[in-house]
C-alpha cells in the first residue's frame, strides 16, 4: 500500500450543507475529475470533511472516484446504490422518543410540587424549566446512518479503519461538553471507526441526536469550523481543494430580480442567517491561513452568490438532487474555466494538466446522456421530460 508521503501534496477539504450540500460536492467533484484527467481522486495526499463533506471525503478515501459516488448518491445504482438511500437519513428516533418520554412524568411532578410550595408565579415558571429535559434531543436516528456507512466501508477493497487508509482522512466533530473542535483520524483519535466518525460529524443539533463515543457526546462539526483545511495543511499538503456548497445569496447578482428575503418568512431568513455566518467564519480562516502556511496554496469552489435556484432549494429535500447534481456540475465548470490561467499554473507544479478541451465543451453533461443510453427509447422520453422540469423548475425558482 502506498503512502501519502508517495504522492504529490494535493489535498480536499469538504464543507458541510445538509444532504443538498453532499450533492453539490458530488457534482462539483466530477467537473473536477472531467478537468483534472491526470489526478486520482482517490488518491490524493489527504481528505478532510466536516459535516455532509465527511461522507464524501470518507467515500474518497476509499477509493470510490466521483463518478461512482453520482450512481451511488445521485442515481442510487450500482452495488452500493441503495447504501445512502434517502430513507436512511430520515428514520425518527424513537429510541430517543421513548427516553425522554419516560421522564415526562417525573420532571412534571417535580415541577408541579416546586411550584406549589413557593406559591409564587415566578418560581413556578421557573420549575417549569425541568420540562426541557422531556424534549428529545434530534428528530431523526443517526444510528442508521453509522450502520449504512460500515456497511459500505465493508466492502472488498475498503476499510471503515482510519490507520488502514493509504491517505490522511481527517472527519471534524464537535465535543457537546466542551465545544471544541476534534479531528478523527488524527494521532489519538484514528482508533474510531470511520462510520462512526462520520455519523458525529454530520450530527446537526435538532435534527439528529448527539453521537456517543466513548464517554463524550460529539455534534456537527460545522459548529466550529466550516472547511478546516488546516487539518490537511498541517499534515503536509500544499495544495489544497476547498469545496463550499453554502454561501448567503445576494439578490442584485441573480439574473431575475429577486423580492426582499423577509417576504419568504423565518425559514428563509434563518437560511440567509446561517450562511452569512458560516461564509464569514469561512473567509476570516482563509485569511489567516495565508499568513500561517505561507508555502501552501488554497483553491476556493462555491456557488456564487447569485445563485437563486441552489439558495431556495430544501437542504434536506432529495427529490430534486439530480437536477442540482447536474447544476453544480456546470457551475463548476464555468467556474474553472474562468480561473483556468491560475489553476493550470497551480496544478502544474505537480505534473497536473488542466483539460481545456472537456471544460469548453458545451455539450458536456454529468446525468442525461447516461440515462438515456440506460434506459432506451422510453427511457430517454422520460430523461427529457425531467430535464425539461428540471429546465422550469429552475426558472420558476430564479423569478421567485
Amino acid at each position: 500500500m502506498s503512502r501519502p508521503e508517495d504522492r504529490p501534496p494535493i489535498a480536499l477539504a469538504l464543507a458541510g450543507g445538509g444532504p443538498l450540500g453532499a450533492v453539490y460536492e458530488v457534482g462539483a467533484l466530477a467537473a473536477l475529475h472531467d478537468a483534472l484527467p491526470t489526478l486520482d481522486f482517490t488518491r490524493l495526499y489527504a481528505y478532510v470533511g466536516v459535516s455532509a463533506g465527511s461522507f464524501v471525503a470518507a467515500g474518497l478515501a476509499n477509493g470510490i472516484t466521483p463518478r461512482e459516488m453520482v450512481q451511488m448518491f445521485i442515481e442510487n445504482e450500482g452495488e452500493d446504490g441503495d447504501a445512502l438511500a434517502p430513507s436512511v437519513f430520515m428514520r425518527p428516533a424513537f429510541a430517543e422518543y421513548a427516553l425522554r418520554a419516560a421522564t415526562l412524568p417525573g420532571a412534571l411532578t417535580a415541577a408541579a410540587w416546586a411550584g406549589m410550595k413557593s406559591l409564587r408565579p415566578r418560581r413556578a415558571l421557573s420549575e417549569m424549566q425541568r420540562l426541557a429535559a422531556a424534549i428529545p434531543t434530534g428528530l431523526f436516528d443517526n444510528r442508521a446512518i453509522e450502520r449504512a456507512m460500515r456497511t459500505l466501508l465493508s466492502r472488498r477493497g475498503r476499510s471503515n479503519d482510519f490507520r488502514e487508509l493509504s491517505a490522511h482522512l481527517f472527519l471534524v466533530a464537535t465535543d457537546l461538553d466542551s465545544g471544541e473542535t476534534v479531528e478523527f483520524g488524527s494521532k489519538g483519535r484514528d482508533h474510531v471507526p470511520i462510520s462512526q466518525a462520520v455519523q458525529a460529524s454530520a450530527a446537526l443539533p435538532g435534527l439528529y441526536t448527539p453521537v456517543r463515543i466513548g464517554a463524550r457526546y460529539y455534534v456537527d462539526g460545522a459548529l466550529n469550523k466550516t472547511l478546516h483545511a488546516s487539518s490537511a495543511l498541517d499534515a503536509g499538503a500544499k495544495l489544497v481543494i476547498c469545496i463550499n456548497p453554502l454561501v448567503p445569496f445576494d439578490g442584485t447578482l441573480a439574473r431575475h430580480a429577486q423580492s426582499h428575503l423577509v417576504e419568504k418568512g423565518l425559514p428563509t431568513v434563518l437560511s440567509q442567517t446561517f450562511r452569512a455566518l458560516i461564509h464569514s467564519r469561512m473567509a476570516r480562516s482563509l485569511a489567516s491561513y495565508a499568513n500561517t502556511y505561507q508555502d501552501a496554496r488554497l483553491i476556493v469552489l462555491e456557488p456564487s452568490k447569485g445563485d437563486a435556484d441552489l439558495f431556495f432549494s430544501n437542504l434536506f429535500s432529495y427529490g430534486n438532487r439530480r437536477r442540482l447534481a447536474e447544476h453544480a456540475y456546470q457551475r463548476t465548470r464555468e467556474q474553472l474555466l474562468g480561473r483556468a490561467d491560475t489553476i493550470a499554473a497551480e496544478f502544474a507544479k505537480y505534473g497536473v494538466r488542466l483539460n481545456l478541451a472537456a471544460l469548453r465543451d458545451p455539450h458536456r453533461q454529468l446525468l442525461p446522456t447516461a440515462r438515456r443510453e440506460r434506459r432506451g427509447e422510453t427511457g430517454a422520453v422520460v430523461a427529457r421530460l425531467t430535464t425539461t422540469l428540471d429546465s422550469l423548475e429552475m426558472a420558476l425558482v430564479e423569478r421567485g
